[in-house]
């Protein structure tokens, strides 16, 4: 991850050290952005504002949490208030899957349909659950990063993912049972 030479010489003002930052977590903020927003114009949007914000926030910066995490906080905060601002259906975009050539036809479109139907069930989360989803599942973030990077109690963040798990699962079986999407 970032060392923290290059952090504490970005608060110093050193422009050189502020842009390999940034350079450095880019693809990362990216990347949240685009699993809690669904689409990449959105998330080209919110990574650009949270590269901003970093870029004018460095300073304040303490190391009371990790740089990762204060970052993250960031980034999923200007996300989940551009998802409350436009609150419209979110488009799916497909992902690139790799299949080996044993696969047939059917099998691929198959696991197409059930990533489209995963990406749909987090979409319709809600906004606290859907995010604690992204950092655990996506992100790969422990509970006390979670816990960290959203300003929430630790028994929150396991109380949000247990209900986001429990609510996914419901969502996926009536996907599988031909229930109604939308």
């Amino acid at each position: 991850m970032v060392a923290k030479e290059l952090i504490i010489a970005a608060q110093s003002g050193d422009r050189d050290a502020l842009i390999t930052l940034l350079r450095e977590i880019e693809s990362h903020i990216y990347r949240t952005a685009y699993y809690i927003l669904g689409n990449e114009q959105d998330a080209k949007d919110a990574a650009q504002e949270a590269l901003i914000r970093v870029y004018t926030k460095i300073t304040s910066y303490e190391e009371k949490a990790q740089f990762k995490t204060w970052v993250q906080r960031i980034v999923t905060n200007i996300c989940i208030d551009k998802f409350r601002r436009t609150k419209t259906t979110v488009s799916i975009e497909e992902h690139n899957m790799v299949f080996t050539s044993t696969q047939d036809v059917e099998d691929e479109m198959l696991a197409t349909y059930v990533a489209k139907d995963i990406q749909e069930a987090i979409d319709k989360l809600p906004d606290h659950h859907r995010a604690v989803v992204v950092l655990r599942y996506l992100q790969d973030f422990s509970y006390n990063e979670i816990a960290d990077s959203l300003d929430l109690p630790l028994n929150t963040v396991k109380s949000y993912l247990f209900r986001a798990r429990q609510q996914l699962q419901t969502l996926l079986r009536d996907y599988q049972k031909g229930g109604v999407r939308g």
